[in-house]
């Protein structure tokens, strides 16, 4: 797996903890609550020789340090806003995975980024009494962990063997296990903003004009494909590919995914500040819903 280069910056009070990793035009990595920039290993080992990978921890996640405010989408869109004006990054191509998903439209939406790739997304589906009381709930059970409750470690285990079920991810499934009660309460926190009004953002979705590729897990328990497709088909320019995984195809199904990415990436128009990506044949290994929405 590659060396993630590691720089710490601080945002509004908050360090932050950014791993990079490969050359070439930069694709920023946000990850879903509970995981860290290991996560994008796998797809930086494999195209690291035509990206930089830049992976932005979220606070209370991997070596960032905790947040002053509550986590949400929102926070999280603007904590990588300003890292992203820091390193004078431009153009990038977003990858968003859950909250990070979210976080990559919200940001999208403000910064003239190059491409998005939207991977099991939240913001996609109204949020309506019944999904706010989910949400509570998954909140109270990560603010229990946070607090050391006894039941919590082997209920967390066995959610997360539904989340990551690929054997190819089990290596990261039990270090998220492992960091779970350490990072209970910034999940608390995400989870209980994922039940306020705020957590809809398929107007903002629709809203994008840039390439949007929808890279989803076909056994994704937690956000289904079937909820968020009238969100994704209204989105402009997106092509649709499932991946047999559970929630995170990027780790999950690493060498599809970066077949998939390479052929997203290529059908671009030329990028005018970094250097172009030469195409290549498709691999079939993934499945391929539809290439465009309207």
């Amino acid at each position: 797996m590659p060396t993630f280069a590691l720089t710490f910056l601080t945002v509004d009070k908050v360090i932050l903890a950014v791993k990079s990793a490969g050359s070439g035009p930069p694709v920023i990595c946000l990850t879903a609550t509970g995981h860290d920039a290991r996560d994008f290993e796998p797809l930086a080992e494999r195209l690291k020789h035509k990206f930089e990978f830049i992976c932005i921890e979220w606070p209370g996640h991997g070596d960032s340090r905790a947040d002053h405010a509550q986590a949400s989408a929102a926070r999280y869109a603007a904590l990588v806003n300003s890292v992203l004006r820091i390193l004078d990054v431009e153009a990038p191509v977003l990858i968003g995975n859950s909250i990070g998903g979210a976080a990559a439209i919200l940001l999208a939406a403000r910064i003239p980024a190059r491409a998005v790739v939207l991977c099991d997304s939240g913001g996609l589906v109204p949020v309506t009494p019944g999904v706010a009381r989910v949400c509570r709930l998954f909140s109270r059970f990560f603010a229990a962990g946070a607090r050391g409750a006894w039941y919590f470690a082997p209920l967390f285990a066995l959610y997360y063997r539904m989340v990551l079920p690929s054997p190819l991810a089990a290596g990261q499934r039990s270090r998220i296990v492992a960091q779970g009660r350490e990072r209970g309460l910034a999940i608390s926190q995400a989870w209980s903003s994922f039940g306020t009004p705020e957590a809809d953002i398929r107007d903002t979705a629709a809203s994008l004009d840039m390439p949007v590729w929808i890279a989803w897990a076909r056994s994704d328990r937690i956000l289904p494909l079937k909820a968020s497709l009238p969100a994704i088909r209204r989105i402009k320019r997106t092509k649709l590919d499932t991946f047999k995984a559970g929630h995170a195809a990027f780790l999950e199904q690493p060498d599809a995914f970066a077949a998939g990415f390479e052929d997203f990436v290529s059908s671009l128009e030329p990028d005018p500040i970094h250097a172009s990506i030469p195409t290549h044949e498709s691999n079939p290994t993934h499945e391929s819903m539809t290439s465009s929405a309207a």
